[in-house]
């Protein structure tokens, strides 16, 4: 184990200690709220710098990679396998979710009052339909895109300014190619100098959270929690024998070098902290940065197989607690139309919620058992947040190993 996943290590035991102590002494659950607003600001603070980073890295090694590759039947083959990985993995997450939740069956042990009926979960869920998803894919501005971190739409400018720049064979395309490899050299160095403060970071964000929520909330829902953690490991043992398949031996070293990264991940509940040390992770695996730069990103718009599972999870979880029988045909039903909405959550605040929420109506089931969860939710989002990290990251290495034969075949 390196130095740096002991120091996360240690500062997410610390979080928990810490964070027990002050909602044990705590007089009040408003002082307890007022404490972990204090500690928040070392989570946020640290996720403000991995933002800071977030834009102009994946530009500059998409960009560089996509001018290098230079050849645009290369990025319609590698985008193509990408996406046809991130839906197979996207039904197995949400099948997988279906079958636990139905044998297990959590919501039948909830042992506290349900809420009113007509309450309302309070989430925007306008934000989510296809039209305004499709439409927000293409950036009006690439300035806004970046300001706001909108990474499918970075994607789609730099793949447009990386094939153009790959096409133009003047002494200025050359230069210019030149300088974003250099770009992305400086942008790792910074990357190294902002993941000095993980552990603080990661500190931060669980002592705040158990500060507020205590443990005596995991006990309460602890058979919801330990059913869906089950179901986590299940689609962990599908990502690794479906990468294994492909990889060899080889995935299990891709999964030593990932440890850091997909504990950062796990313990600040955030898929973006977690992406600058994801990448220089996976070029440590010998993957080129035109893959990585390619297929990372899209990875984190469409391939949130963590969230996947944790949609249909909820939805059967909520059917349960209200005694709402559903058949299986509209269990599978509501399998696809979880698998179509959860295409177009990119950027949306509180994503898995917010499709869940969206989706329920649908089948007759009360929006309002979601706020059964939002006590808890934290702790859910960080088990889908590090299963995300470990889907995109065998789904990277997957098709780079796949290009490879390719070029390999070709040549």
């Amino acid at each position: 184990m390196n130095k740096s996943t002991t120091l996360i290590g240690l500062a997410l035991l610390l979080g928990i200690l810490t964070g027990y102590a002050c909602n044990t002494l705590a007089p009040s659950a408003d002082v307890a709220k007022d404490i972990a607003g204090y500690f928040s600001i070392l989570t946020d603070v640290f996720l403000r710098m991995i933002k800071m980073i977030i834009a102009p890295l994946v530009f500059t090694t998409l960009v560089s990679g996509l001018a290098a590759m230079g050849d645009s039947r290369a990025v319609g083959r590698i985008g193509a396998r990408a996406l046809g990985w991130f839906v197979a993995a996207s039904f197995c997450s949400l099948l997988i979710g279906l079958v636990i939740a139905n044998t297990l069956r959590p919501g039948e042990a909830l042992n506290v009052p349900l809420p009113d009926v007509a309450a309302a979960a309070g989430l925007k869920t306008s934000t989510l339909n296809l039209k305004d998803f499709i439409t927000h894919v293409f950036p009006k501005s690439i300035v806004e895109a970046m300001a706001g971190n909108e990474i499918l739409q970075i994607l789609i400018f730099a793949v447009f300014f990386g094939v153009a720049l790959g096409h133009s064979h003047t002494q200025s395309a050359r230069t210019l190619v030149k300088t974003m490899e250099e770009i992305v050299e400086v942008m790792l160095t910074m990357t190294n100098y902002v993941m000095r403060f993980a552990p603080v970071g990661v500190f931060g964000a669980v002592a705040a959270a158990i500060t507020t929520q205590g443990l005596g909330m995991l006990l309460v829902f602890g058979r919801f929690i330990g059913s869906f953690y089950l179901a986590l490991g299940v689609l962990w043992l599908v990502l690794i024998g479906a990468g294994y398949l492909v990889l060899g031996r080889e995935v299990f070293r891709l999964l030593r070098l990932v440890r850091a990264p997909m504990l950062i991940g796990f313990s600040t509940a955030s898929s973006e902290s977690a992406y600058p040390r994801l990448m220089e992770q996976l070029e440590r695996f010998g993957i080129r940065d035109r893959v990585i730069g390619f297929v990372l990103p899209l990875g984190y718009s469409f391939n949130l197989d963590g969230s996947m599972m944790y949609t249909t999870f909820v939805a059967l979880f909520v059917a349960q607690a209200y005694n709402i029988p559903m058949t299986l045909g509209q269990q599978f039903t509501m399998l696809l139309v979880l698998m179509v909405s959860s295409k177009g959550i990119a950027g949306v605040p509180r994503a898995s919620l917010v499709v869940v929420a969206a989706v329920l109506p649908m089948f007759h089931l009360p929006e309002a058992g979601l706020l059964l969860i939002l006590g808890i939710d934290h702790f859910l989002d960080m088990g889908r947040t590090v299963t995300n990290v470990l889907g995109n990251t065998i789904a990277t290495a997957v098709v780079a190993r796949w290009e490879d034969n390719t070029e390999r075949r070709a040549a």
